[in-house]
């Protein structure tokens, strides 16, 4: 088979089978939680576009146009924001919109107050306003 050639093999699940069941069962519930991979940076975050009051939050996750947010204030699905990150000597500008948001899930999260928001970041990586 050469580099260009594609093999898709389709396999049939049985998804009545009692093993599958009772697994998919035992993990509909599991809440899965990868903030530990990045490490966090504190940010302004200003609600608005043109806001000239920014709040405290942390960034806990960043690739490409996506970033997950905690933070201790409500964020509405929708939401235009800006987010500072202050970066040495200089500021860079993330202008994002909240996809969705959340209580966190974690013990430490509730008693914080923390909720968790995911945004989509509409300027291009890299770029610095």
């Amino acid at each position: 088979m050469s580099k260009t050639d594609t093999w898709v093999r389709s396999v049939q699940v049985d998804w009545d089978d009692p093993q599958l069941v009772s697994l998919l069962r035992r993990s509909e519930n599991w809440s899965i939680d990868n903030r530990g991979g990045f490490t966090p940076q504190r940010v302004q975050v200003f609600h608005g576009w043109s806001g000239s009051a920014g709040r405290l939050a942390t960034l806990v996750w960043e690739r490409d146009r996506a970033v997950v947010l905690e933070a201790t204030f409500p964020l509405a699905q929708g939401e235009q924001v800006r987010v500072d990150k202050h970066l040495e000597h200089r500021v860079r500008t993330l202008w994002a919109v909240v996809v969705d948001g959340r209580e966190g899930n974690r013990e430490e999260d509730r008693r914080r107050g923390i909720h968790v928001y995911w945004l989509q970041v509409l300027n291009k990586p890299g770029d610095d306003y």
